[in-house]
This record gives structure tokens, sequence and C-alpha cells, in this order.
């Protein structure tokens, strides 16, 4: 018998709880052996829960017990669920986690203090909920270097842009609805202001690049500024608004990595992705692109990935190897502001200059549409600090800039 212990039992701990239980015959078939939870730590009781009698309040008691060999944490935050991790990784247990601020830290010591131990630390449901995107990242596509992803990290978010473009629904209407749901939470500002997909990207990217980027150091955008009008002329422009996260590797090993709005073309099947689904585009340098899909959030899709690293762990022993990456130098990084792309421009008609006059800054742009109100192109291979000096130079001050995910 493994004897584990969960910290935290909200909505992903006790999901693990549950998930062990409808599934201990596949865990025992995949393990040769039972998993059993022994102990749950949380500031609560649980009198109704048939797990009323596992339920401690003090943390040594699992630190201390020479029978649990995992510590699963799921508590969420950042402070408290650091300390316990690294306690219990120089304890000499392994740990897996749902926890994406502490990985998105604290990742690359975690990593390291469990490699020195001879132990395990896995993050599998850090990342895109139920989606196995850290292990295909790690086992299947091990042949590949990975030149970019692109995702959609936050279902919240992808909820709400959903809701604006099929509804209509203003910005505020679909935050108090995805609240009202209960896919956003009363502080809504980790998800619209894209901190929470910034996190996500930060891990995959040190799993891409092998180095861990400190998210103060990434481009980061989020939803708040997106009006119907910005869902209307993505249309336009061929595409949808979508959130993406997006880390890419640029000539000469640099990194760019950002978190913006962008229009995404009709043509790529993250344009489709719609409500509080999560998807990971990965162009691989054998495979080319491939996209996984599924459920981003939620307690059963959640705490199926974090069984799946338990199972991972408790396979694999104590003295295998842990992976680690470096921190990412800051030199590593592209200015985001100046990486040449393509870009969906829109300027609106209360300036003096033509179309003509506008178009001829740019080259070969090509108009996608001409309202009452403006007119929008698409440019290749340019910047935004270029776009924005160009049309700077004519006095165009109010238009908007998105990047355009063919």
């Amino acid at each position: 018998m493994k004897n584990i212990a969960i910290l935290g039992f909200g909505t992903v701990g006790s999901g693990v709880a549950d998930v062990l239980a409808a599934s201990c015959n596949k865990i025992c078939r995949e393990i040769h052996d039972t998993v059993n939870v022994k102990y749950i730590l949380d500031l609560r009781d649980f009198p109704e829960s048939k797990y009323a009698d596992r339920v401690v309040h003090d943390f040594d008691i699992i630190l201390n017990d020479p029978e649990i060999e995992l510590v699963c944490e799921t508590m969420g935050g950042t402070k408290v669920a650091f300390d316990y991790t690294l306690r219990a990784l120089n304890a000499g247990k392994s740990v897996v986690t749902s926890n994406k601020e502490v990985v998105a830290a604290y990742g690359k010591l975690l990593c390291d203090v469990a490699r020195e131990k001879g132990v395990r630390y896995l993050y599998e449901a850090s990342v895109g909920g139920g989606i196995p995107i850290i292990r295909t990242m790690k086992t299947s596509l091990g042949a590949n270097e990975i030149y970019g992803i692109d995702g959609i990290l936050n279902g919240t978010t992808n909820y709400i842009l959903t809701h604006m473009k099929e509804d209509g629904a203003s910005f505020e209407e679909a935050l108090a609805q995805a609240q009202k749901n209960g896919y956003a939470e009363l502080n809504p500002k980790a998800d619209v202001e894209g901190d929470d997909a910034c996190r996500k990207i930060c891990i995959l990217a040190a799993l891409a690049f092998g180095a861990m980027i400190p998210q103060s150091l990434v481009s980061c955008e989020g939803i708040s500024s997106v009006t119907l009008d910005t869902i209307e002329r993505a249309e336009k422009f061929g595409g949808s608004i979508k959130l993406i996260a997006s880390a890419r590797r640029m000539k000469g090993e640099k990194v760019d990595i950002s978190v913006a709005p962008c229009v995404v073309a009709h043509d790529n099947p993250l344009s489709g992705v719609s409500d509080v689904f999560n998807a990971i585009m990965l162009h691989a340098q054998h495979l080319g692109d491939v996209m996984m899909y599924g459920k981003g959030a939620g307690k059963l899709p959640t705490a199926s990935a974090v069984l799946s690293d338990i199972i991972e762990a408790i396979k694999a022993g104590k003295g295998s190897e842990q992976e680690t990456w470096n921190i990412a130098d800051p030199g590593m990084l592209s200015d985001n502001d100046k990486v040449s792309d393509t870009y969906c421009v829109y300027v609106p008609t209360s300036f003096a200059a033509s179309e003509e006059k506008v178009l001829a800054l740019f080259g070969k742009a090509e108009i996608k549409f001409s309202e009452g109100s403006g007119f929008g192109f698409i440019v290749e291979n340019i910047s935004r600090s270029k776009i924005r000096k160009n049309l700077h130079s004519i006095d165009v001050k109010d238009f908007s800039v998105f990047r355009y995910v063919k």
C-alpha cells in the first residue's frame, strides 16, 4: 500500500480523493499496488465527509510520518504551499501539485531539491487542467525541438470573449455572467488581466527552452479593454479575438514571450475554441503543428491530471531522475515591442490622412475592410514600434494593433 497526504481539501483536493476512489482498480493495475489517502491537511473539519477521520491540522504530522511517500499539494497560493512543498521534498517525499503560482515562481528551486533528494516534483495539473500537455512535451515530443507555443490557457477569459461574441454582451456583462456561473472569482484580476495565463506560459516555456522566465519580464496584457467593437472588427479581419499566451524561439536563440488579445485567423484551430475550454498549439521540429484541447479547469479534469502525476511518481520510485532548468537571463528575451510579425491595424477616420497616405507607409499592407468610422488593414513583417512610429509621423494617434495569429 502506498500512503499519500493531500494538502488542501477544496475543489481540487476533494476531487483527487474522489477520482482516486472511483478509479482505484485502474490505478492498482497501473502501479501494481493500492493508494491510500492517510491524511488530509486543511484548516477546516469535514464532519460530513467520508474522509473526516483523516483530516489533520498540523503539517508536521504528515512530515514526520515515514509511511507517507508522496504529498499532493492542492492548497493554492504561494507562501504556505511553497514552504510545505520544500519541507516535504527535503524530507524525501515526492510532491505533485496543481499550483501554477508556486511552479512559476519557485519551480526551478523545487526541481533542484527534488533532484538532490532523489524524489519527484511533478506539476501536470498546473497548466491546462486535465490536458496532458506537460507530459506530452517531456515524453511524446522528446525528439522534437519546440519552436513555438500559442495557447488559450485561461478558461475564464475564453468564456468571457465567447459570451461577448455569441451573445453581444459587454465585457462587464460577460464577466458578471462568468462570476455567476462560478467561472470567475469575485476578484477576477488574475484571469482578466492575464496573470494566470502568464504563469502557465512561463511553465511551458521552461519545458520548451530549458529556462524559467520570471513572470515580471513577460509582456502581459489582459482583456479588460476588449469591447464589442473589437470583437466585431476581428471578424472583419477574418478571425476571432482570443487571449493568446505565446512563447517563440527567435533568431539568435532569443525567446519572445507574451500574453495579449490577438486576432486568430478562422482557419487556425485555436479560433474555434470556445467557452471555458483551453487549447495549446505546439510548433514542433519534426512533427509540425500539433494542438491539444480540453477542459482547462474544473474539479475532476484537474484532479485527473494530479492523479496521473501520482501514478508516475509511484511507478518511478525514489532515485528517479528529476528534470530541472535554468533561470532565464534577461538578455535571452526579445523586446516584444520590436518583434517583427503580422499585425491587424485599425485606423479611425477622425484624422486628415487618407487610406492611401496610410498604406504608403506600410508597403504591401492589405486593406481588409473600410467602414464609416475607419478602416482596417493587415501588414506583415513589421514590429509594433514601427507601426506606431509610422502612424505618429502623420499624426494618427487613436488606433489599435493586434497580433494576427495565422
